[in-house]
């Protein structure tokens, strides 16, 4: 195996949970050289990653047919071995189908599976981790069926957040794509009650988390508590992820950050449930939900409200450290 392409276009924490099929192939053919494609807004996710030769970026913003044909024929030129679709949608199964590779492997649930040389089985009804599903996809090489994600902040990223590090300290990431699985603001106010003479309290989460974050923080009576949502990059998060006392995040992309760095979680599972596959992975992990609350969970990623309207799974979610 000489030359591979991965492909998820997905989120976040698609992406994070992409990078033990990245690592195991490495692992069992250490002179292939591996590719990814991704969205644009993810391609820091993979800034250091010693295993991959070349991260290339889908930009829809460029218009999807633009964008599909300078893809497809820059994939056609590189004449891998296989493709490796992640993503379960139509969009990377045309990408997978005409990117001219001698062999085509993804999930069945991806409408063009029909035509895939190799296609696997992804139920989010068995309990099992979204890696392990991925990494079924190279199961037949030899993989392992169990790896924890990875990412490479630089020295200069864990430099940077070095200057907000000053004894204990907390992350708290409330934002999520979705608002149902959202930790309702209250509960972390509750939350930063509990933390707020136990060390400095950060904010984190992407420019567009900024206005939430600021909400919760001038809300909150802790004078010990800094908004940085937009003010790092995805790295650099992460090289403070790492290291923090606790870190408390919904199920979202912050939770993988976590995982990937092995970083104590505190993760808050509302509408969602860890037998999806998407858990943490840290050593030192603590889920908290509503258990045995007949509506939940209420779907696969969540709602932008509650369906019955009152968001008991979210609003009955005891807080604790």
């Amino acid at each position: 195996m000489k030359k591979i392409l991965i492909i998820q276009t997905a989120f976040i924490g698609d992406v994070i949970l992409a990078t033990p099929v990245i690592s195991e192939f490495k692992r069992i053919f250490p002179d292939c050289q591996i590719d990814f494609l991704l969205r644009k807004g993810n391609e820091s996710l993979l800034a250091n990653n010693p295993w991959i030769n070349e991260v290339f970026i889908l930009d829809k913003k460029k218009g999807k047919y633009v964008e599909f044909k300078r893809l497809i024929q820059l994939f056609r030129s590189n004449h891998y071995d296989e493709i490796i679709n992640l993503h379960r949608y139509l969009s990377s199964g045309i990408l997978t189908l005409l990117g001219g590779a001698k062999k085509t492997t993804g999930f069945n649930s991806n409408p063009l599976s029909f035509f895939y040389t190799h296609k696997l089985d992804h139920s989010l009804t068995q309990g099992k981790h979204e890696i392990v599903r991925n990494l079924s996809t190279i199961k037949r090489f030899g993989a392992s069926s169990m790896v924890r994600p990875s990412l490479f902040p630089s020295d200069d990223d864990f430099q940077y957040v070095n200057s907000f590090i000053h004894g204990d300290y907390f992350c708290l990431a409330p934002s999520s794509v979705w608002f149902t699985k959202m930790l309702p603001i209250e509960k972390w106010i509750e939350l930063i009650e509990l933390i707020n003479n136990k060390g400095k309290i950060y904010l984190l989460g992407g420019p567009g988390d900024f206005d939430l974050c600021q909400a919760i923080l001038q809300k909150s009576n802790a004078t010990n508590i800094e908004n940085l949502a937009g003010k790092l990059s995805f790295l650099q998060s992460a090289a403070l992820i790492k290291s923090a006392k606790r870190n408390f995040v919904n199920d979202s992309g912050p939770l993988h950050i976590c995982s990937a760095m092995n970083a104590r979680v505190t993760a808050f599972f509302c509408s969602t449930i860890t037998d999806f596959g998407f858990g943490p992975l840290s050593d030192d992990v603590k889920v908290l939900e509503v258990e045995k609350l007949a509506c939940r969970p209420c779907g696969i990623h969540g709602h932008k409200e509650c369906p019955k309207g009152h968001f008991r799974c979210g609003n009955d979610i005891n807080i604790e450290i």
